[in-house]
């Protein structure tokens, strides 16, 4: 389906399938007060990881007024998933995430978070609010006669670190035993500081990197600070083993292949005149590869315990595998690029020339059907965005149409192999 490019609302989607008066934008322009609204008051009731309960409520309550429906209780229970029917045999999905972070804010605007060391600093609300808009778009749109594509739209609780991606996969999200039809292709979307408003980006192959945490115990010997020969130092073996860790990257990982090492955290001793029995290690390892991820933990592990014996102690460690590496298919890319070239003209979708080495669990999703993450311009010219994971962030409302929009021409316009 194609649709010639408009600068105004009065666009419509040139198909037979639709008759001519079928307008996108206005269709949207009509939502954007509800949904601005409806944004506010999930920023102001934040809930994280596995506890979107009011979120999940709000959720299904626009999908109900909408007529649009749903399974709920997905994820462990507020995950949900929504499906709109369509000619063909399999479905294009949708997916956000609606969890909140463990941040408390500091920015003083009317709809600030109501809950103490609660926010939506990475604009998860702001994703939510997008596609309960595509959903009534949508909505209003195969009320008027069959939608090209069947429409799937995962509502996923716990990205910011619960795995909540993992869970809507094995819960039947993409495989049609839920609800709606099987998954042939998924979007999603992250607003994007950095970024204009109005544009949108994306790359082929790897976008996000994995995202693992390791836990190290350095176990010396307790003694009086005065006479550490009586002792064995876990703090200065901790030391080292922090200094070697950081030259991992530079050492032993290819130049060109991306990787990251951070230790975050260092916990021991109680009193200042004594040499404690443990200290603990806590940090990250980031790869864009999964080979390099192999490397990272096992490198990780040995040169903590080798580093620590150097010192007279011992380390246990602990690798967690996290988030695996967001890759973007190609062909989805490219089909991404045509629609959204078409609908708000090539200048708006930027090239993204680099990877980041943040995670995203929407990497479950890319490992099981062809997908294309992409990234939502939130900064205005003089005022750019707060960066994400910051106490002062807030998701732009005026990119919620482009979101919106984005969102509907993807679901609807998508002509890859059914």
């Amino acid at each position: 389906m194609v649709e010639k490019r408009a600068d105004s609302c009065d666009c419509a989607v040139e198909s037979n399938r639709y008759p001519a008066s079928m307008q996108i934008r206005s269709l949207i322009a009509a939502e954007l007060d509800r949904l601005k609204a409806f944004r506010h008051d999930l920023h102001q009731h934040p809930e994280i990881c596995y506890e979107e309960v009011r979120t999940a409520a709000r959720i299904r309550a626009e999908l109900t007024d909408a007529g649009v429906p749903f399974v709920a209780g997905l994820a462990g229970g507020t995950g949900t998933l929504a499906a709109i029917d369509g000619n063909a045999s399999r479905a294009i999905a949708l997916r956000t995430d609606i969890d909140a972070l463990p941040i408390h804010e500091v920015a003083g605007r009317p709809w600030c978070s109501k809950i103490s060391s609660r926010m939506h600093a990475c604009g998860h609300d702001g994703h939510t609010t997008i596609m309960i808009g595509a959903a009534r778009v949508l909505a209003k749109m195969a009320a008027q006669g069959a939608l090209p594509n069947p429409v799937t739209m995962l509502f996923q609780p716990a990205e910011e670190g619960g795995a909540g991606g993992k869970r809507m996969v094995e819960d039947g999200a993409l495989d049609g035993s839920k609800i709606g039809k099987p998954v042939r292709r998924i979007y999603g979307l992250h607003g994007w500081p950095g970024l204009p408003r109005g544009t949108i980006s994306t790359r082929k192959g790897a976008l996000f990197a994995a995202s693992d945490r390791f836990e190290i115990t350095v176990t010396g010997g307790a003694a009086h600070a005065a006479w550490p020969h009586h002792g064995r130092d876990p703090v200065l073996a901790a030391a080292a083993i922090v200094v070697a860790l950081g030259q991992i990257v530079s050492r032993e990982i290819d130049p060109l292949h991306a990787a990251v090492v951070s230790t975050t955290m260092i916990h021991g001793g109680t009193a200042s005149n004594q040499i404690p029995e443990t200290v603990e290690l806590a940090g990250t390892a980031r790869a864009l590869r999964n080979d390099t991820q192999d490397h990272l933990e096992k490198r990780i592990i040995e040169i903590a315990q080798s580093v620590a014996r150097a010192h007279r102690c011992e380390a246990h460690g602990i690798y967690h595998r996290g988030y695996p590496v967001t890759y973007n298919e190609d062909a989805s890319v490219d089909e991404f690029e045509r629609i959204m070239g078409a609908a708000l003209g090539r200048d708006k979708v930027v090239p993204m020339e680099l990877p980041v080495m943040g995670g995203e669990d929407f990497a479950y999703y890319a490992q099981k059907v062809p997908s294309c993450f992409y990234l939502l311009g939130l900064d205005e010219p003089t005022s750019p965005s707060a960066k994400l994971h910051h106490p002062t962030f807030d998701f732009n409302d005026d990119a919620i149409a482009t979101g919106v929009e984005a969102m509907v021409r993807l679901a609807i316009e998508d002509l890859g192999e059914d």
